[in-house]
């Protein structure tokens, strides 16, 4: 055995007995198996199985074929590309905006280009694991906010010895599924000289009447504030984006490595994008669907009702995570179970997503049963009376 096949083995060990053990099942996707209740995925608004997005894909395959074939800036870029960056910034209210591969790239892209040794990241605690990647590799100072903390932020901003700042956070966060302050945080951001990121892959499709966070704020166009988003939630597509003003988009194009050496988003998921954003735009009710699901998940729950698709059920230790999430599994429903280093909080939930095509009953009773069945694994674990 080598040195790192041991430390591979003992690594895995580890993680068997934190109860952090992932695996990659087909058996949870919802297409292998049918008749499964998929609480678990991001396809919030089901455009995903939209016919009209899988024609536009099928479509640019027959036009542009299966691949990019190079990097946007050699020849990667086709037509497809330049519609799809028009629709999103129609729909964000954005005067421009830059496609990536992924949501994941697209946040690390951004940051690094934004950093410098003089330029200090102000980062949500809660923030996304790629922002705080593109934050690592940025090679800038970091501060880490204490979540929703704007007293903090002000502080951390009115004290820096740095003549920038780039404050990071999520309009939807992910895993609680609260919503940031976005007006107050921007002002703070003008008060202060700092330039607002705000990552909207919870948010476009969502809040808003589908427009995003930064629309509904107001805030969308501001000079100072600058938003990313992810074409694989509720845009049911994949790929990721930067929107904001021109400058920026320009500064990426020149500077942005996961753009500058990544081959560019495949042509069938550029015009699926495009098309969900026309939908979004034409069929607010869509939206307001998955509002009412969300609303009838967090009450069958007994949560509190979170403002996007995302509504979080907090379980405890993650072994009665993993119980209760099997136990539905069994009973026919994914839900997604989130265990640390995943949770910001350490505290291991069941997510369970809102989607606009649910039958608001049934995601009733499941997520009254998801909540019966965490009770139980939790004190089946404790061993308190359940």
């Amino acid at each position: 055995m080598t040195a790192m096949t041991d430390w591979l083995t003992r690594a895995a060990q580890g993680r068997a007995r934190a109860g952090v053990v992932r695996a990659t099942d087909v058996r949870r996707n919802p297409q292998s198996r049918p008749g499964l209740l998929d609480l678990a995925s991001n396809d919030y608004l089901g455009l995903a199985d939209d016919p009209r997005v899988r024609e536009a894909a099928v479509a640019a395959v027959g036009r542009f074929g299966t691949g990019a074939r190079a990097s946007r800036v050699v020849t990667g870029t086709t037509a497809g590309h330049a519609e799809l960056e028009h629709e999103l910034a129609r729909l964000t209210g954005q005067p421009s905006c830059l496609t990536f591969s992924s949501g994941y790239t697209a946040n690390v892209g951004l940051l690094t280009a934004l950093g410098d040794p003089e330029t200090l990241f102000v980062s949500d605690a809660h923030a996304h694991a790629s922002l705080v990647d593109g934050a690592r590799l940025a090679r800038s100072p970091v501060a880490i906010c204490p979540h929703a903390d704007l007293a903090a932020l002000e502080r951390l901003l009115r004290e820096r010895a740095e003549p920038r700042a780039v404050v990071v956070v999520e309009s939807l966060y992910s895993v609680l599924g609260d919503a940031a302050d976005l007006g107050r945080i921007a002002a703070l951001c003008a008060e202060h000289d700092a330039l607002l990121v705000v990552d909207e892959a919870h948010g476009v499709g969502v809040a808003g009447h589908g427009r995003g966070a930064v629309h509904a704020a107001g805030l969308a166009g501001a000079e100072h504030v600058v938003l990313t988003a992810t074409l694989s939630k509720a845009l049911g597509a994949q790929g990721g984006a930067v929107l904001g003003p021109p400058g920026l988009r320009a500064h990426l194009v020149d500077t942005a490595r996961t753009f500058l050496f990544d081959t560019a988003l495949a042509p069938a998921a550029a015009a699926a994008a495009a098309q969900a954003c026309r939908i979004v735009r034409r069929e607010p009710e869509r939206v307001a669907a998955l509002h009412r699901i969300a609303r009838a998940i967090a009450g069958a729950a007994g949560v509190e009702h979170a403002p996007g698709a995302v509504q979080s059920l907090p379980v405890g230790a993650p072994e009665a995570a993993l119980d209760a999430a099997a136990r539905l599994f069994d009973d026919g429903v994914v839900v997604g179970c989130f265990r640390p280093p995943s949770v910001p909080d350490g505290v291991s939930r069941l997510r369970l997503v809102a989607r606009a095509t649910l039958d608001p009953d049934r995601a009733a009773e499941t997520a009254h049963r998801a909540a019966t069945l965490a009770a139980a694994s939790s004190s089946a674990l404790t061993g308190a009376p359940g």
